[in-house]
């Protein structure tokens, strides 16, 4: 029995799947450059070189689309055994190699441009936060102090991702992933350590 994802008996993706996938793929690129106002069903059909009559069929509407393209998996690691004095530099690496690896494409930075001018987005955004940050944040300060300071800290890296990739600052943009993990990690350590 072949699987739902597979054309019958070969293992190769159903043209269906691709078709879904090269919708998803062109409107996170449009989404993440453009934002969610200035980004067009026909300009996502064109860029999955499809008929916009068939973004719609599988999607049903922009805010549907917006909804698939927002599926937003941090792969945080556990952090339980991360040391406090360590944590700082672990977070800020984590999240730079996130975003060293494709930045145009990475749904979180999409969601963060989004964010500011979409309250559907900045909801998302704020359970992203809620149900991925905190957690893995909790584990390693405890329930009490998690919470807060998940918050501070998540404050520093957005502000991160949004000079060095959205903005482009270009202080921020130059500076070598070693060079950005050296110049934050203090900032971050001392959130967690402040009273």
């Amino acid at each position: 029995m072949s699987s739902p994802h597979t054309a019958a008996g070969d293992g190769a993706p159903r043209r269906s799947d691709r078709t879904r996938a090269a919708i998803l793929d062109a409107a996170r690129e449009r989404f993440a450059t453009q934002g969610y106002e200035r980004t067009t069903i026909r300009a996502v059909a064109a860029d999955a070189r499809i008929d916009p009559s068939m973004v719609m069929r599988y999607f049903g509407s922009k805010e549907r689309l917006f909804e698939a393209a927002l599926a937003v998996d941090l792969r945080l690691p556990d952090l339980s055994g991360t040391g406090r004095d360590e944590l700082a530099a672990v977070l800020v690496g984590l999240f730079l190699d996130r975003w060293e690896a494709g930045p145009t494409h990475d749904t979180l930075l999409m969601l963060l441009r989004s964010a500011v001018t979409n309250e559907r987005a900045a909801e998302r955004l704020r359970a992203v936060f809620a149900a991925q940050v905190v957690p893995a944040l909790t584990a390693v300060l405890g329930p009490e102090e998690g919470v807060r300071r998940a918050a501070l800290l998540a404050g520093h890296l957005l502000g991160l991702a949004v000079t060095r990739y959205l903005v482009r600052l270009p202080e921020v943009a130059a500076l070598s992933r070693d060079e950005v993990v050296a110049a934050l990690t203090p900032a971050l350590r001392a959130t967690l350590e402040a009273d």
